[in-house]
């Protein structure tokens, strides 16, 4: 799995379609192996990131879980709390 994208479920407050976007882009960067595409193929790779956005803004709305919702802060704050450990 690419390391950058983020899970985007059962946060407060929920993800922005930017962050589903951005998710989806790089999902198809990953499989693609473009990071920018030719032109040639520049309306398939922009179809894909847009049919994944799609199917990921419907698999966030359908999923149902009894866990309170997650705080973006403090788990950003974990995260950075993780990289410093990690790297000094």
């Amino acid at each position: 799995m690419c390391r950058n994208i983020k899970t985007l479920f059962n946060f407060e407050p929920p993800a922005t379609e930017d962050e589903i976007h951005a998710s989806a882009l790089q999902f198809v960067r990953k499989l693609s192996g473009f990071n920018k595409p030719s032109q040639a193929n520049e309306a398939a790779f922009n179809l894909a990131v847009t049919e994944v956005s799609d199917a990921a803004r419907r698999l966030l709305i359908s999923l149902q879980t009894t866990a309170p919702a997650r705080d973006r802060e403090i788990e950003a704050e974990k995260a950075r709390e993780r990289s410093r450990l990690r790297f000094g």
